[in-house]
């Protein structure tokens, strides 16, 4: 046996005297207690509120561009359904000149005109 375990051997089996504690020390594990799990449970509600807070907020805001490109659209429809009737009307004007019922036509000159 060497030095270190033969002493080892000897503390395991030493006999307590006067004064001396009888068990052990053992270290006692460190536990949370009421107030303390208190506080920690009110800041993971925190922290879950302002986590859901950030996501309502992202919502919000691509709601508010949709809105807005929704209103955009509405805006290019009305201009569109615009130029197609001026559109429209300005092929006319060109249709009929060309028409051959156009060409038909004779023009007249005012003959006279009437006074009161």
């Amino acid at each position: 046996m060497t030095y270190s375990s033969s002493l080892a051997v000897g503390r395991k089996t030493a006999v307590y005297g006067r004064n001396q504690n009888a068990m052990p020390f053992r270290s006692q594990e460190k536990a949370l207690g009421p107030i303390s799990n208190t506080i920690i449970l009110i800041v993971l509600a925190l922290v879950l509120g302002l986590l859901y807070l950030t996501q309502v907020t992202k919502t919000n805001a691509y709601g508010y561009q949709i809105d807005s490109l929704r209103e955009e659209r509405v805006k290019l429809n009305a201009q569109h359904d615009d130029l197609s009737v001026a559109s429209a009307r300005l092929q006319s004007v060109e249709r009929v000149q060309a028409s051959d019922q156009a060409k038909a036509l004779v023009s007249v000159a005012p003959a006279a005109t009437v006074r009161p």
